[in-house]
């Protein structure tokens, strides 16, 4: 193994042990930083004078959108569902990572979450009050089947049915993930994504999420970000299932890769006519310095952090950099079979990308930071990040249709005396983001809609509820729901159809 692989292997402890400690500026301030090169000091939250510098959205910065573009926010069902064990839902592999000691911020679970579960017509009412038109949210695969196999769960079913169709009443389109991360625990039991079996049961509950729902839902996308479950579920071991285990990161890999595959041609079978395509994390990477190695470090660093899952959906093999630095032993090697390639290469119809936040590699291989983080110490603030990636993508790999599934940040939103929230540097985090993407749709690159991560307040895995990325407070003890300015402000921007 290269000095390379294991520096990859460890990178996201290397990103926070050695990087260039970076200034913690307002999100405002840094937002602005960030798209015009210029210096700003702060801090977290911004200040009154940071939302007296913000302009009606109206009148912004005069970017219309097409007429056709989709605005629309995202969540995920461990995340905002809560009710853990109700109606025949079976144990998740983040139902038991979160009860183990000491796996997230503060004890906390998704036992409750935001209740959405039970909430639902009051969310899908804030949804349409939003002006929403499209909304990207994920099954829970433990409430379609408890131990991850067998007949399908009907109250479980009935649940995504009454969502489903309460968005299909309110003129919201439905965008439904199929996995987010909530592996079933007896599915964990059995090797979990190292067994090549659960890429197989994965297809069989997608096939009867499909028979279920249908063409009521207009697109589906398949495994959500299938490089953060290696990263951080096997490499480092801060989610679930847990694991340090290098040696099965990237068979895991694989076999993700091969359920979305899988997942694609069971849509196929049906005759569906509904749209389907995988969701993606892509972090651009660029160049630290001009020094020497840097070049080659940052291209194989490209590698496993975007190509690996790009170049296997699109062009239906693995990069040979990637491979190479493996090694012939490597397990995901030794794990591929013939015909492998074919499926997971299966055509998709559109490509779901989810970017928040660049990556700066240096010539052995490690990171390094440019700008102000988020209350997230990974997220480096780079509104340009997104043009760049939405550009490569389309660049690279073709003129498949764009979806913005993700895109956001944590900010430290107090409940004010008067019921109100201020997030003024979410506001001027989506604002410059939202105007890179509008240059990349000018410039060609066929982005159809845009989710922000994410609607509302959530379980942030293993930060628990420390950290708030929605556009809607969740006061969690009384679950009372109560729109951030940001909310107002998105809300501005989709009735005006610009920025």
């Amino acid at each position: 193994m290269s000095v390379l692989t294991r520096r990859h292997l460890l990178r996201r402890a290397a990103l926070s042990a050695s990087a260039v400690p970076a200034a913690r500026l307002s999100t405002s301030a840094a937002a602005t930083a960030a798209t015009t090169g210029t210096a700003a000091t702060g801090c977290d939250g911004g200040s009154e004078a940071d939302d007296e510098r913000l302009p009606a959205p109206q009148t912004q910065l005069g970017l219309r959108f097409p007429d056709s573009f989709g605005w629309g926010a995202a969540t995920s069902a461990y995340q905002i569902e809560g009710a853990a064990k109700d109606d025949g839902r079976g144990e998740s592999v983040w139902d038991t990572f979160s009860h183990t000691p000491g796996r997230v911020r503060g004890g906390d679970t998704g036992d409750i979450a935001a209740d959405h579960y039970h909430r639902y017509v009051e969310d899908l009412d804030l949804m349409k009050d939003l002006g929403l038109g499209t909304y990207r949210f994920s099954i829970s695969w433990p409430r379609i089947q408890a131990d991850g196999t067998g007949a399908p769960n009907q109250r479980g079913l009935d649940f995504y049915r009454r969502l489903v169709d309460g968005l299909n009443e309110r003129g919201i389109a439905p965008m439904a993930t199929l996995f987010h991360w909530d592996l079933p625990q007896s599915l964990q039991d059995i090797g979990g994504w190292e067994s090549r079996d659960v890429a197989y049961r994965f297809a069989d509950y997608a096939e009867a999420v499909f028979e279920a729902l249908g063409a009521d839902v207009p697109v589906w996308l398949t495994i959500n970000e299938p490089k953060t479950v290696v990263q951080n579920g096997y490499l480092q071991g801060h989610h679930a299932p847990g694991l340090q285990d290098p040696a099965a990161a990237y068979l895991v890999a694989h076999h993700l890769q091969l359920a979305h595959g899988l997942a694609v041609r069971a849509l196929r079978a049906t005759g569906s006519g509904s749209r389907i395509g995988p969701a993606l994390n892509l972090h651009p990477c660029y160049p630290a310095d001009d020094g020497p190695g840097v070049a080659e470090a940052t291209r194989l660093y490209d590698g496993y952090e975007n190509r690996l899952y790009l170049d296997s959906i699109f062009k239906g093999a693995y990069p040979a950099d990637v491979l190479d630095d493996l090694g012939p032993d490597d397990r995901m090697i030794r794990g591929i079979r013939d015909g492998d390639l074919k499926i997971i290469s299966s055509p998709v119809d559109l490509l779901a990308v989810q970017y928040y936040t660049p990556i700066y590699v240096t010539g052995d291989g490690g990171t390094t930071r440019k700008w102000p983080t988020s209350e997230a110490s990974w997220q480096q603030l780079y509104p340009d990040g997104m043009y760049d990636i939405l550009s490569r993508v389309t660049r690279d790999y073709g003129d498949v249709p764009l979806t913005i599934t993700e895109n956001g940040l944590p900010t430290p939103d107090i409940l004010g005396a008067d019921g109100t929230v201020d997030d003024p540097g979410r506001i001027a985090f989506l604002r410059d983001h939202l105007a890179a993407v509008h240059r990349a749709i000018a410039d060609g690159v066929p982005v159809e809609s845009y989710h922000v991560w994410s609607l509302m307040d959530n379980f942030e895995w293993n930060e628990g509820y420390e950290q708030r990325w929605g556009l809607i407070y969740i006061d969690f003890p009384t679950q009372r729901r109560i729109p951030k300015r940001s909310a107002n402000w998105y809300r501005g921007v989709i009735a005006a159809n610009t920025l």
